[in-house]
């Protein structure tokens, strides 16, 4: 149903693009979304242990063999010629098959880095935040609320009235020079979002895991947008409640995390 370009991978072996089964993706999938720049999978290492615990979380062993994984998606990014995209990992519970594909994107603007993005509460919470699993019903929900609103995302809020991420991505808030984001516990791990609390702690900068209520968004000095499409995005609007888009936290963070890409696209 995702499945773009001409080639894709089923259990570690390449095959030619065709529609995969609906009812098949209908069952439980645990998956991960990557980005490909350059021609190199960006901190696949990473997504690798993330999906680890998405299996660890729902008591399953985990069945796939990283080195066959990390060739795979070589293979496939050399087979498509493809040097910029997302790919996209699933593998379904039931069925115990694993799938490997390249999927449609959408990076944000040069416009969008610059000016920043509009975003919207969205007052719901996924089932078992830390897992990566499939949840189209949630999913869909939350996709028509931002279409109908016009906005680039849907920040979620808790029955508790506390921030906790967005629906596709993690959310990062500023407030007195220190990085505020909310527990670990109550959201995905995100990759980028791990990647950028390493970077804020070498480069001086606070941070503070802390759950925090939407009723108080007008008392931050800024908010951002991070996740393997976004990268750092730097948020002007929620609910109509303007942000300064050039914090120098933000700017400082962006800078910072390009610089990151850069290196581990070299090192690769």
């Amino acid at each position: 149903m995702e499945c773009i370009n001409n080639f894709f991978i089923e259990d570690y072996k390449i095959k030619e693009t065709t529609i995969i089964d609906e009812n098949e993706i209908k069952n439980k999938i645990i998956y991960e979304v990557l980005r490909v720049i350059h021609g190199k999978a960006l901190f696949l290492e990473n997504h690798l242990v993330r999906m680890k615990n998405s299996f660890k979380l729902i008591n399953l062993d985990y069945p796939l063999n990283d080195k066959e994984l990390t060739k795979s998606i070589e293979e496939l990014i050399e087979k498509n010629n493809k040097l910029e995209g997302n790919i996209k990992i699933i593998y379904n519970v039931d069925t115990k098959k694993l799938k490997i594909f390249f999927i449609k994107h959408n990076y944000p603007t040069e416009s969008m880095y610059e000016n920043g993005v509009k975003t919207i509460l969205y007052f719901g919470e996924r089932e078992n935040p830390n897992a990566k699993i499939v949840n189209r019903t949630f999913r869909d929900k939350v996709n028509n609320k931002i279409k109908e609103e016009n906005a680039y995302e849907a920040i979620l809020v808790d029955k508790n009235g506390y921030i906790t991420e967005g629906s596709k991505s993690n959310i990062f808030m500023i407030k007195d020079n220190m990085l505020l984001t909310s527990p670990v516990r109550a959201v995905l791990p995100g990759v980028t979002r791990g990647e950028i609390i390493e970077l804020a702690i070498k480069n001086n900068i606070e941070v503070k895991e802390m759950e925090y209520k939407y009723s108080d968004i007008k008392e931050l000095d800024g908010m951002f947008i991070c996740g393997t499409s976004p990268k750092v995005l730097p948020i002007n609007e929620v609910n109509n409640i303007k942000f300064n888009k050039n914090n120098d936290i933000i700017k400082n963070i962006m800078k910072y995390y390009n610089k990151k890409i850069e290196d581990y696209i070299n090192k690769y």
